[in-house]
């Protein structure tokens, strides 16, 4: 293993690592192999989603790693198809049986969906009040869907997992996250690697002795976001992992905020669906 992991305490008590591996785009035998070495590695924090159509490797590669159940942190999400109470409670059902764990650790909203998030929103509540979940959060919401939550949910999302990175350096959301006790979790934050070969950042990591990636994700943590880059490379796992034994300075970390273009690699803005 790789260094010492970080962790963050959710709203409701609940610890969950800041650093994990995101598994979109991983399927069969790749997931599971890579699941299975980014364990050894260190891993504990694992994002899959009904989307993905990998929630069984990711279950088949947690069991076979050995670990203890308690020991790792699995994410699942409700797929855009599923919204409205009834049929999220189904989903859940089926994500779980495909995981096959007594409980997920946060499930979350994948997509905000027009006309149905109030309704999809009461489902997560009562998993989270029977015990199967235990934290319940969003994704991709920005702050008017924050505000509008609020008006009819009674608890407060422990996670919203959004597209973060100092390119897309979304400080109001980042803020109001805070202001509500809500994490704030980073999906692409290497950006798909487009900005690996940008000379502010080349420098920036030069002068840490780290790579790009590694200052991508070292300045999430200190910012305290919660980061989920994606690979299937062994090399790119252990990388990722390795950025426990640094921090990023006040001053160096005002300066990456300061790279911010509101470069999204994902297309699709969340507010196409309020």
């Amino acid at each position: 293993m790789l260094n010492n992991q970080l962790f963050a305490t959710l709203n409701n008590g609940v610890e969950m690592p800041l650093l994990g591996l995101g598994v979109y785009d991983m399927y069969e035998r790749e997931a599971e192999q890579t699941i299975e070495k980014a364990v050894e590695i260190g891993y504990r924090l694992f994002d899959t989603a009904a989307m993905y159509r990998n929630e069984t490797e990711v279950g088949n590669a947690l069991r076979n790693s050995g670990i203890a159940r308690k020991d790792v942190f699995i994410t699942t999400k409700v797929n855009n198809t599923d919204h409205g109470f009834d049929a999220t409670l189904r989903a859940f059902e089926v994500s779980q049986k495909k995981i096959n764990f007594d409980y997920i650790d946060l499930y979350v909203i994948h997509w905000g969906i027009r006309g149905k998030r109030q309704d999809t929103w009461r489902a997560l509540e009562r998993l989270y009040t029977e015990g199967v979940v235990r934290a319940i959060g969003v994704c991709n919401y920005p702050i008017p869907f924050l505000d509008e939550l609020e008006g009819y949910a009674t608890l407060t999302p422990a996670v919203n997992q959004v597209e973060f990175s100092p390119y897309l350096f979304l400080e109001d959301l980042w803020a109001r996250c805070r202001e509500k006790g809500i994490l704030l979790q980073a999906w692409s934050p290497l950006l798909r690697g487009l900005k690996m070969s940008d000379a502010k950042l080349v420098d920036m990591a030069k002068k840490y002795g780290k790579t790009p990636a590694q200052m991508l994700i070292r300045w999430g943590l200190d910012l305290g976001i919660s980061t989920i880059p994606k690979s299937v490379s062994e090399a790119r796992l252990r990388e990722n992992f390795d950025v426990f034994d640094f921090t990023i300075s006040p001053e160096d970390r005002a300066i990456m905020n300061g790279f911010n273009e509101n470069l999204r690699v994902f297309n699709e803005d969340p507010m196409s669906y309020f």
